[in-house]
């Protein structure tokens, strides 16, 4: 059978009087059991007050003197606090947790708060990791577009060096050419002269001279188209 608030009203009233019948400092169990169910059913301190004046003025209404009054108020009161205990304790496990609880909100949002403040780092740290990433990938494209480069021209001076050496080679098998032609007609000429300066028997003194000084003459062609034709062989092309 479920507990009611008249029910706590009536042995409120029956312990209540049940105490004040008994010697001073006698067991007050039975108050703090009527404390404990009245927890039980969710009577507050207030509720529990107003039992105990109604349960209080009845009884002071049997009190035969002043002094059995005031006796009676006191040792009430205690029965009163005893009573009332359990929901004291409530109250103050109640407060307590509020308080807990609100620590526990107050650490949660500071957590929450340098969670926040972490994902913002972190958040930061990524987006710098992928600038730092993408510019390495630029640098990286430049760098292989620069070798590229590197290597084209490094092909393209091979080519031009061949090209230069082969062009050198031809112009000096081209002035050797020369040179021999030049060379072997002077020496032609020369020959011829000789010959012919045996075969008439020359003479005349003066005719020998001139033969002869032509002949030298043919000779220092012959050695100043060699000598020249080296220094364009010499030359750089």
């Amino acid at each position: 059978m479920k507990t009611t608030v008249s029910d706590i009203s009536r042995r409120y009233a029956a312990a209540l009087k049940r105490h004040l019948k008994q010697s001073p400092g006698s067991n007050a169990r039975a108050a703090h059991d009527l404390g404990l169910l009245a927890v039980a059913i969710g009577v507050e301190t207030l509720d529990l007050a107003r039992i105990h004046e109604t349960a209080i003025v009845e009884l002071l209404g049997k009190a035969h003197s002043v002094a059995g009054r005031a006796e009676m108020i006191s040792r009430a009161e205690q029965f009163f606090a005893e009573a009332i205990t359990p929901i004291e304790k409530t109250h103050r496990a109640a407060v307590e947790a509020d308080g807990r609880v609100s620590r526990l909100h107050q650490t949660l949002r500071t957590r929450t708060a340098q969670s926040g403040a972490a994902a913002r780092g972190v958040k930061r740290c990524v987006a710098q990791r992928q600038a730092a990433e993408r510019a390495l990938a630029r640098s990286r494209t430049r760098l292989t577009g620069l070798l590229d480069e590197s290597r084209r021209l490094e092909q393209r001076l091979r080519h031009l060096t061949h090209k230069i050496l082969a062009t050198q080679e031809e112009n000096r098998q081209t002035i050797s050419s020369q040179l021999r032609d030049e060379i072997a007609q002077a020496l032609v000429a020369i020959n011829l002269r000789i010959l012919a300066m045996g075969k008439c028997g020359w003479s005349a003194t003066e005719t020998l001279k001139e033969e002869i000084a032509t002949t030298q003459r043919l000779m220092r062609q012959s050695l100043e188209t060699i000598h020249r034709f080296g220094q364009k062989i010499g030359q750089p092309q």
